[in-house]
């Protein structure tokens, strides 16, 4: 069972400049992020691996909700993962796919007031 994780390269850059704008930790805006992604209903299986961004330890990230987000990742594949698979391989394919979205929404909301306005109206497709 594996503890600890590295974002990719890009990922690490997008949470570490909305951190500076929003004011928000990283592993918050990982939370949101890996939210985000679970949104998106496109496989998340052929994305690249990059291992050479911010590490998260398993607790920090998903904390006493572990259980949860390793249940809607398993729904979102429509299959069980083992927990090599979910943590740290699919949390993070979530967490880079889910950080990018999190920018574009960002950058379309234009300061962080609005930023937090929009994620918090917005409506989930799961």
């Amino acid at each position: 069972m594996h503890f600890r994780m590295r974002t990719s390269a890009k990922t690490m850059h997008i949470l570490k400049d909305l951190q500076i704008k929003t004011r928000l930790a990283p592993n918050i805006l990982a939370r949101l992020a890996i939210g985000l992604s679970l949104q998106d209903l496109d496989p998340i299986d052929d994305l690249e691996v990059d291992n050479s961004g911010l590490e998260f330890n398993r607790h920090t990230l998903t904390g006493e909700h572990d259980v949860v987000y390793k249940a809607l990742i398993s729904q979102h594949c429509r299959r069980h993962l083992n927990d090599d698979e979910y943590f740290p391989e699919y949390i993070k394919k979530h967490l880079d796919r889910g950080a990018l979205k999190l920018s574009n929404k960002y950058e379309y909301a234009g300061n962080a007031e609005k930023f937090l306005t929009t994620l918090c109206h917005s409506k989930t497709s799961i």
